[in-house]
This record gives C-alpha cells, structure tokens and sequence, in this order.
C-alpha cells in the first residue's frame, strides 16, 4: 500500500498568485502513478488551485493514517518563515495563520503508523522544514522520514516558464535522471541529482532523514541488465581480475580476417554496457574497441567491484 499526495497551490486570496504550482504537481502525478514498465506505483491524489488550511489538514491526514507502508507529501506553493519553522501556505492563508507550520506535519507523522514518509517541498524557506527548532517533542526525526526541499531555510524557490525550478528538475529525475544502475530511483539518489542542478549563487536543495532503507519512489529501466550484473562473476573472478579480449569480440573485424565468433560478440556486447556505466574500463587502453582489435583486456572499476560484491553475497 503506497500513496502520494501531490498539492499545488496557485491561487491566493491575500498574496501574489503563483503560475507553476499546478502545472508541477501535475507533471508529477503520471510518474509517480506508474514505473517505467507501466506497472502500479504509487495511489496519487491530487489537491489543487484552491486550497484551504483544512483542506491541506485533511489531506496529510488521510495520507498518514494507517493502512500505507509508505506515503509521499509533496508541495509546491508559497512557503513563509515561521519561529525557526515553514508555513505551507495555503489559499485563505493570511497574518498569523498563514497556511500549515511543518510542525504540525511532523506531529502527524510523529503519530503515524506509515513505515515510511518522504517530504518533498518545493516553497520558499522549504529548509526550514525540520530543523531543529521545528522538532517540537522530539530532536531528531521520526524513524523513517525523509525530507526533501528546494531551497535553504533563507531562500526563495524561484519559478520559470510556468513551472517550479526545482519541481522542473524534479520531474527529469523522477524520469530516470537519478536512477542508479538496477533503475531504482529513491529521495537519496533525488537529492544527489538536484544538487547538481543548481549553482553556489542559486537556491540550495537540501536533504534531511531518519532512514535505516532507502525504498524506491519509482523503478525505472535498469541501465545495465540485471543477467549482465550477475555475469561478472563469470567474467571476472577475483574483483582484480583482467579479462583478456582478442579481435573475436569485436564485431568489425574487417581489418583482421577472422570469422564471426556471436558468443564473444554477445559478451563484448555486455561489456560496453558496463563500460557506458562506469562499471568496466579497458587496461592501458582509451576504448574498449582498440583493447579487443590489439588483444588487451578489460577491468572491474571501483563501482564495478561494489555490483560485484552485492552479486556475491547474492544481494542483487
């Protein structure tokens, strides 16, 4: 049992209106709903343009009662610095109720029997969510929760084209750009690619967690098969090992008279998936092709030996 809640928040009575909060959480809900190979992901729903404080109430709710192994909140909309804190500020929002503190999120979440909780925020001051000054009965966070932001506690999260800067980025991620080799995409492997999206003079995403897992938040393709992972074992039987290559492995092989050999043509074809994914790099070579046409051979890198381990202790 798996849910999101996607809130995007446009429409504002007594602040300016925004133009891109909608427009996210929408892009979001189809790659949230299905993995990559169309299978069911995450039950979404929807909570959008006019918002109230009890309509947001009533959603965090419900997405954190029981019944869910996981649950996902995320928002995009104005967020305002409260006490050390962030107010997702919702419709009717105004003077000194602006919207939902993070704290009473987290007291929710505090209560909850939901395995585990991913917060993502795409709002102005989103870094103040969970620190320590919002962490009302308890210092750290609750076993489980992860907490995902597009900017600092003293930043603004700008908006562009009719979208979210972060949620835009977001979106790319989600869509494979921060899945590791198997294809998993998890709120770690979110964070490393939205780092790297923005610069030292732009907003900041940070990250914050209590997990002792990481679980998917959507699967996608694995950039190398999992048979192929399993197969350098084969290939390679120590983690040192060099595999030796000769001009059969290359399907050109024009220039060196042999005849076709599919089994090694099959192998090197496996072998240049892994070295596209920095698992398998030649040896005193610059390609893989030049080390099979010259009889070199080829190595486990340092992240081919980590996938290595994980196919022996059988972990894959």
């Amino acid at each position: 049992m798996r849910r999101a809640l996607l809130v995007g928040i446009d429409d504002y009575e007594h602040q300016r209106s925004l133009a891109g909060c909608v427009n996210d959480a929408t892009a979001l809900q189809p790659l949230l709903v299905r993995n990559e190979d169309s299978t069911k992901n995450l039950d979404c729903r929807l909570l959008t343009g006019t918002v109230t404080r009890n309509d947001l109430m009533s959603g965090v709710r419900a997405l954190l009662a029981g019944g869910a192994d996981f649950a996902l909140l995320y928002f995009a909309g104005h967020g305002t610095p409260v006490d050390g804190d962030v107010a997702l500020v919702t419709s009717d929002g105004q003077g000194e109720t602006p919207g939902v503190l993070f704290a009473e999120v987290l007291t929710i979440a505090r209560k909850s029997e939901v395995k585990e909780i991913v917060v993502i925020l795409d709002c102005c001051f989103s870094g103040g969510a969970g620190t320590v000054a919002a962490l009302t009965d308890a210092a750290v966070l609750r076993s489980g929760m992860s907490i995902l932001t597009a900017s600092r506690g003293d930043q603004y999260s700008a908006e562009a084209g009719g979208r979210g800067l972060f949620s835009a980025h977001l979106e790319g991620a989600l869509d494979g750009g921060a899945a590791d080799v198997l294809g998993h995409v998890t709120v770690a492997g979110l964070y490393a690619y939205l780092s790297e999206c923005f610069d030292a003079w732009e907003q900041r995403p940070t990250f914050k967690a209590n997990v002792d897992r990481l679980h998917d938040l959507r699967s996608c393709a694995p950039s190398v098969p999992l048979p192929t992972l399993h197969n350098l074992l084969k290939w390679f039987p120590e983690p040192g090992h060099h595999y030796q290559l000769d001009p059969s492995y290359e399907p050109d092989k024009s220039q060196s008279g042999l005849d076709a050999h599919p089994e090694h043509e099959e192998i090197f074809d496996q072998l240049q998936k892994c070295r596209a994914n920095k698992l398998v790099e030649p040896v005193d070579h610059q390609h893989m092709y030049f080390a099979a046409m010259e009889s070199g051979s080829c190595r486990l890198t340092p992240l081919g030996r980590h996938y290595w381990q994980m196919a022996k202790r059988g972990t894959l």
